[in-house]
C-alpha cells in the first residue's frame, strides 16, 4: 500500500510554506484547528514581521492576533507563540531544537507538531499522526489504536524509519484527496484492492471521482492499481 501511494503522490510533501526551523514550527502551531491553505495565507506578514525568536517573544499581543486571526483560535495562538518565542530565548538561545525531547518541552509543541519540524526541517525521520495519518492507519489496518502516540509506534514497526517521514505526507495527500473523514472516494483509490475497509465510502468510480479532490487528469490515474516500484 504504502509502494503504490508512493507512486500516486510523488510530490507529497509539506504543504505549510516556511523557509525556516522557526518558521515551520510557527506555521504548525498555527495549523491546529484550520488548513494549511490558510495559514499560508498569514504567515507572509507574520514572518516579514518577526523575523526571530526574539521579536517573537516581544511581540504586542494585539499586533499579532490580528495578524492571526484568519486562522481561528487567534488568542490562544498568540498566547502559544509568545510563550513558545520566549522559550526558545531562554532555553535555547532563539535557536529551534533539532531533538524531539527539546522540541516537546515547548509551549504548544505535541509530539505531532515536533515530527512535523524535525521530518521538514531537519531532515530527521518522524512520523506525523495527525487526522489524516491516524484515520488512514485504522482504514488500512494497520492498528487499531485511536491514542496518536500508539499509532505513531504502530506504523513505526511496520515502516522503515528512513521512510517515516515520506510516508507521512504520502498519508496526508492521499487523507486530504482521497480518504476523506465522512464520505472517502473508495471507488477512485489506487490501494481499494489491499484496503480491509473497500466499501465505507462511494464505491462507483464515475462517482467517487467526483469525490476527488484534485485535477481530472489525476483523478483517473488514481483509478489504476500501480504495483511495484521501490518505497
Amino acid at each position: 500500500m504504502g509502494r503504490i501511494l508512493e507512486q500516486r503522490y510523488p510530490d507529497a510533501h509539506c504543504e505549510l510554506d516556511f523557509r525556516s526551523p522557526l518558521e515551520l514550527l510557527v506555521a504548525t502551531v498555527l495549523s491546529a484547528q484550520t488548513t494549511d491553505v490558510n495559514v499560508n495565507k498569514v504567515t507572509p506578514a507574520l514572518f516579514a514581521r518577526y523575523r526571530s525568536a526574539a521579536a517573537l517573544a516581544g511581540a504586542d499581543r494585539a499586533d499579532l492576533e490580528e495578524l492571526i486571526r484568519p486562522t481561528g483560535f487567534f488568542r490562544a495562538k498568540s498566547e502559544s507563540l509568545l510563550k513558545l518565542g520566549a522559550a526558545l530565548v531562554e532555553r535555547f538561545d532563539g535557536t529551534v531544537p533539532g531533538r524531539l525531547a527539546d522540541l516537546v518541552t515547548l509551549p504548544g509543541v505535541g509530539r505531532k507538531t515536533a515530527n512535523v519540524v524535525l521530518g521538514n526541517a531537519f531532515h530527521v525521520p518522524g512520523i506525523t499522526v495527525d487526522t489524516h495519518v491516524g484515520r488512514l492507519a485504522r482504514r488500512f489496518g494497520w492498528t487499531a489504536q485511536t491514542d496518536p502516540v500508539k499509532v505513531e509506534h504502530a506504523i513505526g514497526e511496520l515502516i522503515p524509519r528512513r521512510d517515516w517521514t515520506r510516508l507521512s505526507h504520502v498519508l496526508i495527500f492521499h487523507g486530504r484527496r482521497v480518504c476523506h473523514a465522512r464520505k472517502p472516494a473508495c471507488g477512485a483509490c489506487p490501494v481499494a484492492e489491499l484496503c480491509p475497509s473497500y466499501g465505507v465510502g462511494e464505491i462507483d468510480p464515475q462517482a467517487a471521482a467526483k469525490l476527488v479532490k484534485e485535477p481530472p487528469a489525476l483523478v483517473r490515474a488514481a483509478q489504476t492499481v500501480h504495483q511495484g516500484g521501490a518505497w
